[in-house]
């Protein structure tokens, strides 16, 4: 059975409810395994077939902890993991695009396979108080984070990625 790997990193929960509700409905579908990226390394990606990536924007850039994600596994998964499907999610207090070019890039140089578009989830927090503070992700946007798992998963349980 082919397997999902969700990483995901969350300050303030925002994106770890956009992870855990595309978890949730991707298992159904196939083994899917969801780690944080603090957690998650490049053994994790050799031993799954597909990816969803889910992180939050800061100062227009993804998080520093995905960065770092991104950064300790890059080199060593390197022309091993061609071709594989991937799907990102991002949550911003904006437009989150800036955020999603750059996991992008880095998927680009992998080579891998972007499935979906990026789900961006904006939650206005502008101020620093807003930014700072823990977010509720409305039910609507929980739901296409549903959808986005559960059609990531359904593509790599019928070999159609």
């Amino acid at each position: 059975m082919p397997r999902l790997l969700i990483v995901y990193h969350s300050l303030t929960s925002g994106t770890r409810q956009m992870a855990e509700a595309a978890h949730s409905a991707a298992r159904e579908e196939t083994e899917t395994t969801l780690l944080r990226a603090a957690k998650a390394g490049p053994d994790d990606l050799l031993s799954h077939d597909g990816y969803l990536f889910a992180a939050p924007e800061n100062l227009a850039a993804i998080a520093g902890v995905m960065k770092d994600f991104f950064d300790r596994s890059y080199y060593p998964v390197l022309g091993r993991i061609e071709g594989r499907p991937y799907a990102q999610m991002v949550c911003a207090g904006t437009d989150g695009e800036n955020a999603a070019r750059q996991t992008a890039r880095i998927a680009t140089g992998w080579r891998l396979r972007e499935v979906q578009p990026p789900l961006i989830v904006c939650t206005h927090a502008q101020t620093p108080e807003a930014i700072l503070a823990p977010k509720t992700i409305p039910e609507d946007d929980l739901t296409r984070c549903r959808d986005l798992g559960a059609a990531l998963a359904a593509g790599l349980a019928m070999g159609a990625f």
